[in-house]
């Protein structure tokens, strides 16, 4: 690791090699695959739905997408790989999901800091409490599943409850040895290497993965650098287990992963003149934006079974290094010009607008350009212990959860200044570290949740309920102490305890149609920070059907979130000052409420010819319920709708199904949203137009270990705008073609 690594880990893993010793001695006969399948469901109880869970079991709204779901169109992008999941919102940026922006039931999208982020049920955002703005997200292609809760059901992973939580499910040690090696390649000079290797043997087991990918991008330069990405992931697992008739079962296992994401990205966009004439290129003004980003794991995850009791504890570390080298503003005259009004309106200044394109050569010094560089890091321990039992003609499975977690993040910020001249960036000066942001922020904080799944024949009960305390802090230095040796300024800590008390129900009709619902509280905790910034708070109801007809499988859920206070962040995406951002503001009073449609069927045309067709509808309606002005929304007045959250979100999706072949299809559709709280007509200048993409692929499977593929994304070549946030029009991911090989043992 990149720091010290966390005491407890050896304290856990000392102890838990200690107990495993112990109870193999116990052991008559060393474990083997029969161990693996003992071990799935106790570890099944801290993912967030679990492969052999029932949907109908669940109250509330889950979705499960598993490897052989992934497989069919096998994004690296998770905002299109969730496309297929209803109530869940997407911002796009970049065209590849490298920092993806998702919401849940109409939750904000930027940087998915308003949902619960996980990887194996352990938090992944770099700092979940200090600052959940996730600019690290894992590497989707090394996935095997990825999970989504929203309603009651999500109360019990925390701590931000209000939309739900993503689970990301990493690639499991294999019963046997087995393995693949996957190349593919594709449209702007894209190539991907992945390959992974594991198995089990007696006592052990072990997995190693690599994955490996690069891409020149789809946007242009004038001076044709690169505006692509290139991604190492790394990941290896170990683990042993006493065998299954020990007296006391057990298995340890530790996880260690790497991930290196740089990219030449940019929130530099276009004005609207420009996008229309092309919306690929992008501004000599940020030929030289990079975002450089390391992150490494480790987690070492204990199982303890007796009898029906299960006991799950993991301990983790994860570190994080960001610096987003990128444009900041534009600097005449001795001020600070907004580049975003520039865009906005170019005729208002013709001079800033030339700087920008590079069409002119700029006073020197006046285009700046910031270092946005931060750590993060973020380490505890949660165990979870399931105690089934009865009570007459009640079935329970009682749960009871316990983390402490710590985590930070240290700001060392500055701005560099560039000339342009001749069309090209040309150096002039560079503040010191620290000058443009020298602070840092940090939580811990302690969490618990009691939940009891209570049955009593067709009637199923979830009561449950989850206690957060929480102590933030923050301290600054001055913008000439990069070494942070003189004094240091400390707001006052800021502590939050709350009680997040939710209630699921589901009742089986026996004819293959269960009807479910819940009530639940939302809890999204605040940063810290200046002025009187309180928790997020809702009071959540949802009511709906789960049919399941073998063939036919389809469901429906209708939800309010009525909010209390909703919490708006300021983040450089959104466009807020760079003195600010971190921030947050109250927004008052809220209401969000919304439909959720997922079905599928599959047609049978023929013996091993197969035709399954899906749908997933989204219908979310979010406005405030209180006036207001503040530096993150604007002026907002009562009735106006949320902005960047479409009102209705359509998935279709085919296939054909032979073997060794198959062709699939998936079209996606989703309408107009504001980029600005609002009421009536949306102002052409306010405004991310619908679109609609449709993707496409075709697997052959050639032998048993060989398979080919090629996949078509935005089919139709759809030309359209992902925001206009923070500085003018950005372009989705234009027609993007990729073909591969698959070898597999």
């Amino acid at each position: 690791m990149s720091t010290k690594t966390f005491p407890v880990l050896a304290t856990l893993t000392a102890i838990c090699a200690l107990t495993v010793g112990a109870s193999a001695d116990v052991a008559s006969e060393a474990g083997s695959a029969e161990d693996i399948a003992f071990i799935e469901p106790a570890i099944e109880r801290i993912q967030v739905i679990g492969r052999k869970t029932e949907r109908s079991s669940i109250a509330g709204s889950a979705t499960r997408l598993d490897e052989e779901d992934l497989q069919v169109f096998r994004h690296t992008d998770i905002q299109r790989v969730l496309r297929a999941v209803p109530g869940v919102s997407i911002q796009e940026e970049d065209g590849y999901g490298l920092r993806p922006n998702i919401g849940m039931r109409g939750t904000g999208t930027d940087r998915s800091a308003k949902i619960t982020l996980m990887e194996d049920g352990v938090l992944i955002a770099p700092a979940p409490y200090a600052a959940p703005a996730a600019y690290y997200f894992p590497t989707t292609a090394r996935m095997e599943a990825i999970e989504v809760r929203k309603g009651s059901s999500a109360v019990k992973f925390g701590p931000r409850t209000v939309g739900g939580a993503l689970n990301l499910v990493s690639r499991s040690i294999p019963d046997d040895v087995a393995g693949f090696l996957d190349a593919r390649g594709g449209s702007d000079s894209f190539y991907a290497l992945h390959g992974a290797i594991g198995g089990t043997l007696d006592n052990l087991g072990g997995l190693i993965e690599a994955y490996r990918s690069n891409n020149d991008g789809f946007k242009t330069l004038a001076n044709g650098g690169d505006t692509g990405f290139e991604v190492e992931d790394y990941l290896a697992k170990a683990r042993i287990t006493t065998s299954e008739d020990a007296t006391v079962f057990q298995s340890l296992e530790i996880k260690l992963s790497k991930t290196k994401n740089d990219s030449n990205e940019t929130y530099l966009g276009l004005s609207r003149e420009d996008f229309e004439a092309d919306p690929y290129q992008r501004y000599a003004a940020s030929e030289r934006d990079r975002m450089e980003t390391d992150h490494e794991q480790i987690a070492l995850t204990h199982v303890l079974r007796v009898a029906d009791i299960e006991l799950v504890t993991t301990a983790y570390q994860n570190d994080f290094e960001r610096d987003w080298f990128k444009f900041d503003d534009l600097f005449l005259n001795g001020a600070s010009v907004s580049a975003a009004g520039v865009l906005a309106n170019p005729a208002s200044n013709p001079l800033a607008y030339a700087y920008l394109r590079g069409t002119a050569d700029s006073p020197a010094g006046a285009i700046r350009l910031q270092h946005n560089a931060r750590t993060y890091g973020a380490k505890g321990v949660q165990s979870l212990l399931a105690l089934p039992f009865t009570t007459g003609a009640a079935s329970h499975d009682l749960e009871v959860s316990v983390r402490y977690h710590e985590d930070y993040e240290s700001r060392l910020q500055y701005r560099e200044s560039f000339t342009m001249k001749d069309g090209h960036l040309s150096f002039a000066s560079a503040g010191a570290p620290g000058s443009s942001g020298n602070r840092k922020v940090a939580a811990n904080a302690w969490a618990a949740m009691v939940q009891d799944t209570i049955t009593f024949g067709s009637l199923t009960l979830v009561p449950g309920v989850r206690f957060e305390t929480i102590e933030l802090s923050r301290t600054d230095w001055a913008s000439n102490d990069p070494g942070r040796t003189g004094t240091a300024t400390t707001l006052p800590a800021k502590r939050i305890k709350a009680a997040v008390p939710g209630l699921g129900i589901s009742y089986d009709l026996d004819n293959g149609v269960t009807l479910t619902g819940g009530v639940f509280k939302g809890f999204n905790p605040p940063a810290v920070g200046e002025g009187d910034v309180r928790e997020e708070e809702s009071l959540n109801i949802e009511a709906g059907a789960i049919v399941d007809l073998g063939a036919f499988h389809g469901e429906a859920i209708i939800y309010v979130n009525d909010y209390d206070n909703i919490l708006g962040t300021c983040t450089a995406s959104v466009a807020c000052n760079t003195g600010d951002i971190g921030d947050q503001f109250n927004g008052g009073k809220a209401v969000i409420k919304g439909l959720e449609v997922a079905g599928g069927y599959s047609f049978v045309v023929a013996d091993g010819f197969t035709v399954p067709v899906s749908l997933t509808y989204t219908f979310t309606d979010a406005e405030f319920r209180t006036s207001f002005s503040s530096g993150f929304w604007g002026s907002v007045e009562k009735g106006d709708a949320l902005p960047y959250v479409a009102r209705h979100q359509v998935t279709v999706g085919a296939s054909v199904v032979t073997e060794p072949f198959t062709v699939s299809l998936q079209g996606n559709y989703v309408n107009a949203a504001r980029t600005t709280a609002g009421q009536g007509a949306i102002p052409a200048d306010e405004k991310v137009d619908g679109r609609f993409v449709l993707d496409a692929s075709a697997q052959w499977r050639v032998t048993e270990h060989v398979e080919l593929y090629a996949i078509a994304q935005n089919l139709l070549d759809a030309t359209y705008a992902v925001s206009v946030h923070p500085i003018g029009l950005r372009p989705g991911a234009p027609r993007t073609l990729i073909g591969g090989v698959k070898f597999s043992f």
